[in-house]
Order: C-alpha cells, then structure tokens, then sequence
C-alpha cells in the first residue's frame, strides 16, 4: 500500500515537461525511441520504485533487470524513511534550532537561533563572533547560508535589524575551523563528509555509506547541488576510494584549485567519527535513518547536521559504480543482519 501511494503521489507531483526533455535525451543517446523509453522509464518506476530522474541519473536504460534491482531508488529510499523514521519526530533534524539543540553535545560550536525576541543574547554572540554563519533554520543543499562579518555593518544593532528580518527562520553559529587536512584539500569551503547510518530496533547501528563532499570555484559551501564535487569513502577505512566528481560529470583525481589529491585522501579521526555518529544515532531512536554532516577540526569531529531524508543519489551514481552495483545489496545486508539480532516475538 506504501509503495502505491508513494507512485500516486509521484504521478500527481511530477514535472512532465522534465520527464519529456529527459525522455528526448536518452532517446539522442541511446538512438531508442521515445515510446519505448517512456515504457521503459514506466516499468521502472513500478517495479523498482525509480522515478524519471533515477531513470537517468543511475543510466539504467543501459543496466539488466539484475543490475536495475541493486538500486536505491526513490522509491526504494522512501520506503526506509518510512520503515525507519516516525514523522512525530523528524522535526528535529529538519529544524536546525531545533536540531542544534538536540545535538548541541556534538556541535562543539557556539550557536543562537534569532527569534526576534532574544537580541541581547544575539548581540553577545556577534561580540564574540565578528565572523559568523548565518543559517536559515529549515532548507536544504547549501541554500540561503550566508557568511557575515560584522566589519560589512555599521553598527551591531544594524546587522541584528537585518538579521531579526528573517526571525524567526534563522540561527547563527561559530564559524567552524578545519582540519589542516582537509584545509589543504580545498581551504574555501568546510568540506564535509556525508555519513548514513541505519539504527535498528536492535539498538545497533550499522553504517551504510559515506561521501566526501569539497568546495570548489570559490564557493563556502561544499554541496554538490551548489557547486561542490563528491568522492566515495571506504566507511571501513575513511579513505577515498574514487575521483570526485561535479554536477558537470568532470571527474577529478586531485582538487583543481590546490592539486591536493582526492582519490586516496585519508580523513583524520575517522574512528572517533563513526563513535560520534553512532552516539548520536541513539539520541532520538524514532528516527533510525539519517545522514550525519560531519566536518573534522584540529580537536576532533563534530556534527553540522543530521538529514532525515538521506539522498538515495549521491552513494551510486555510475562514476562511482563502474560494476553497475547499486546500494540496494548493502540495505539487504543490513536488514538480514538486524533480522538476526531481533527474533521474532
């Protein structure tokens, strides 16, 4: 019932004309007709729960049904979140104030919500914080965060009159300083790296991927949606294992602004990550599926943030999946070991 009212829903909210221009290109690529790439597209979606864009993304009119069934689709993805997250608790991960808060142990930053009602306690953190991370409290990929200085104002009160206009959908936290590291990889962004853990009924928590994510042309943030690239971590190791790649599909062994290597590149303090993410994990074991934002510092990690609805895109694209195995058999693994450690009443 999950799965069918999850492709109703897809089918009332869909963006056909993004469905056709994607139609156009595979049938340019591939030399396929439209007709037998919309059918294609159509069989997809109802027996492996993948959209137009998962059609696509992962290329899977060039995979066999064997290779199209080792994929995370969207629909796929949802019908974790649902199995795994309860909607009267993902709240707090989709809120940053309110995520802040729950996980404010984890932070290792100073940080203040502006809900236009406390600016003696804002203007205190703008003394102390003359660089700051302005953050809209709900949003994703990057988008709205600005990096302020309180030099650019004229005076404190200005800057908290510009700040108290977007209250109360905004917080400000510490700038966060990185790693040597990861500050020789790319210095202009905080280059994150995306952990999904999965925390069973058992109370155990397994971890499913993790991605590198690294700034690029300038830009702060190091999303890939907004101008960043992505590589493949071992969860094992923390070590690269493949060339970033950008939106563009430009595949790049080493960073193009520093020449630092990517592929290879060994993340500091990825033991003491993988504790921190599994102790956060426990925090609201309602929500069981997340993806952890995790930035390293010369003291250690600590969490940006933490995504309810992990991305099913980022972990199988085909640059990083040269055997044309998806994510879907690392879920099985994970869902036959859980089966294990919870019998059956």
């Amino acid at each position: 019932m999950g799965k069918m009212k999850f492709l109703v829903q897809r089918l009332l909210d869909m963006n056909y004309k993004a469905m056709l221009d994607k139609i156009s290109s595979i049938h340019k690529k591939t030399g396929r007709s439209r007709w037998a790439v919309f059918q294609d597209m159509r069989r997809c979606a109802v027996k492996y729960g993948a959209g137009y864009m998962d059609y696509d993304l992962f290329e899977m009119y060039d995979l066999t049904p064997e290779q199209r069934d080792t994929y995370l689709t969207r629909g796929r993805n949802n019908e974790f979140v649902i199995k795994y997250n309860d909607k009267d608790y993902m709240g707090d991960l989709d809120d940053k104030a309110r995520f802040n808060a729950r996980f404010e142990s984890f932070l290792h930053r100073e940080w203040v919500p502006v809900t236009g009602e406390n600016k003696a306690d804002v203007l205190a953190f703008l003394e102390r914080n003359p660089v700051f991370m302005a953050k809209p409290t709900v949003g994703s990929c990057g988008r709205g965060i600005e990096k302020l200085n309180t030099a650019d104002f004229a005076s404190l009160d200005a800057l908290y009159g510009h700040l108290a206009e977007q209250a109360p959908r905004l917080e400000l936290e510490a700038v966060i300083k990185q790693h040597p590291a990861l500050d020789g990889l790319y210095p202009g962004s905080i280059n994150t790296t995306r952990v999904v853990t999965i925390r069973g009924r058992s109370g155990h928590v397994y971890f499913v991927a993790a991605i590198l994510r690294v700034g690029s042309g300038g830009k702060f943030v190091d999303n890939f949606n907004n101008g960043g690239m992505m590589a493949p971590v071992d969860v094992e190791t923390g070590i690269v294992r493949m060339p970033a790649i950008d939106k563009q599909k430009n595949l790049y062994e080493t960073h193009p602004a520093t020449g630092t290597a990517i592929q290879g590149f060994a993340l500091p303090d990825w033991e003491a990550a993988k504790e921190m993410c599994a102790q956060a994990a426990q925090v609201i074991p309602q929500v069981g599926y997340i993806g952890w934002d995790v930035c390293f510092t010369p003291d250690g990690p600590c969490l940006v943030e933490g995504n309810q609805y992990p991305g099913n895109d980022l972990y199988q694209i085909p640059a990083h999946t040269p055997d044309k195995t998806g994510m879907m058999p690392v879920f099985r693994a994970i869902e036959e070991e859980e089966a294990k450690r919870t019998p059956a009443p």
